[in-house]
């Protein structure tokens, strides 16, 4: 593996861990797909640093987690914001 790889690795999972972050956030963070960051997090960091892996890993577990409820949030924001923005119109 290369170094740059392997370093970026590394960054990814002590910024997820650091801010909390999702893997989109992260993605956008470092400019890669989402694709990359999962790469990188599950297999690449587990050859590199095990101990990091897993501790990167139970971060990406909670989000995960609770992703409906953050979608869900989201969706309900989208539409109270509709519903005004209607009233006003009238």
């Amino acid at each position: 593996m290369k170094g740059y790889i392997e370093e970026r690795a590394i960054d990814i999972a002590n910024y997820i861990i650091d801010y909390n972050a999702t893997v989109r956030q992260t993605a956008k963070k470092f400019g890669i797909s989402k694709s990359t960051v999962h790469k990188d997090v599950t297999d690449r960091l587990l050859q590199i640093n095990p101990a990091l892996a897993r501790q990167a890993r139970k971060v990406l577990d909670v989000n995960k987690s609770e992703r409906h409820i953050r979608g869900g949030l989201a969706t309900r924001e989208k539409y109270l914001h509709q519903h005004e923005s209607e009233e006003v119109q009238e």
